[in-house]
């Protein structure tokens, strides 16, 4: 039997209590649960909180609606920063940057259960659980270039561990990924069909309540009972990883593209190097060269390095050292 925590359906994070288990939900659907400061200011406290307790085995995040999070708030943040209050962004940023590190070093097991989409912000959280979840529905993408930021959130982190150059290729170019491919690639870590979700949670459930102590391992065991297995398409762009280990492996971003070009003229016009192209052409220039900076520079580093490098960058974003493109680009997105 569950009681609850937090179980106001207005609420934009709510807290599920079960015996031995506490979920976290986020609850913005409409926004596809794009995250507030105060939504991360609420969870931060709750999972310290449920850190501390030893009745709680492991932890559950997931999303209601159609997207496990889209990333953080842009809309909310530009209505600061466009009055010139950068420092509101660098808060923000901070306290997305505390939470990502707080579930990275978590001292039990974090569930994160992606049934839709998951981008920014969202995929910082979901890459520092242990178990990432993902189904038929689950559609990934770092689209930082795209709006002018630098990598956030451990991107330059968990991008620069994907195998061969993958990681660059997908923060240069924001190309999307089913789950099938997260799972391949190493983003995701095990396939669930949707419709088994249910089944899934509620063994996970029994767990908690029935179990003394528990090992991860045994966590792991119950998830992989309902583990669907699966196949890349032959079209899936991680098919192409030699071809794009080619061209990702290139020194700068003019010599990548120079490659993608060469090839989309010797090969037929393969479909997803003409959008590799045409994603990086539209993207921010500065934001893709800071891009591949920190995913060279992250394989190097700890996750902590990777968050402080990236939060350093980002201050100079915000305060437009560097250029404006990420105003002038999310102006355009929030009042247009």
């Amino acid at each position: 039997m569950s009681t609850s925590v937090s179980m106001d359906p207005y609420s934009e994070v709510i807290f599920e209590e079960k015996k031995g288990v506490r979920k976290v939900i986020l609850n913005r659907p409409k926004q596809l649960n794009t995250l507030t400061y105060e939504m991360m200011s609420q969870m931060l406290r709750r999972l310290r909180a449920f850190e501390e307790d030893p009745s709680i085995k492991f932890v559950v995040l997931k999303g209601n609606g159609r997207a496990f999070c889209a990333g953080g708030d842009v809309k909310s943040a530009m209505s600061y920063l466009v009055q010139g209050h950068w420092s509101y962004g660098a808060s923000y940023y901070r306290r997305q940057l505390n939470l990502d590190y707080v579930l990275a070093t978590y001292h039990k097991p974090v569930v994160s259960i992606v049934d839709g989409i998951v981008m920014g912000g969202g995929a910082g959280l979901t890459m520092q659980s242990n178990f990432r979840i993902v189904t038929e529905k689950t559609k990934f993408a770092a689209p930082e270039a795209a709006i002018g930021l630098s990598p956030d959130c451990g991107a330059s982190h968990f991008l620069s561990r994907l195998p061969g150059f993958f990681g660059e290729y997908l923060g240069l170019t924001g190309s999307r990924l089913n789950g099938i491919e997260m799972v391949a690639c190493g983003l995701a870590t095990h396939f669930v069909l949707s419709k088994d979700l249910i089944s899934m949670e509620e063994a996970l459930d029994s767990l908690a309540a029935s179990t003394g102590k528990l090992e991860t391992s045994t966590v792991s065991e119950t998830i992989n009972k309902f583990v669907q297995q699966v196949h890349l398409q032959r079209d899936s762009v991680f098919e192409r990883l030699d071809v794009i280990n080619k061209c990702f492996s290139k020194e700068t971003v003019e010599d990548i593209l120079s490659s993608l070009e060469e090839l989309s003229t010797n090969d037929q016009h393969q479909k997803w190097i003409v959008n590799a192209i045409k994603s990086m052409k539209s993207a921010s220039p500065t934001s893709l060269k800071l891009f591949l900076r920190l995913i060279r520079e992250g394989r190097a580093q700890s996750l902590r390095q990777c968050l402080i490098a990236e939060f350093r960058v980002t201050c100079h974003v915000l305060r437009k050292t560097i250029n404006s493109d990420y105003y002038e680009v999310n102006k355009i997105s929030s009042y247009g």
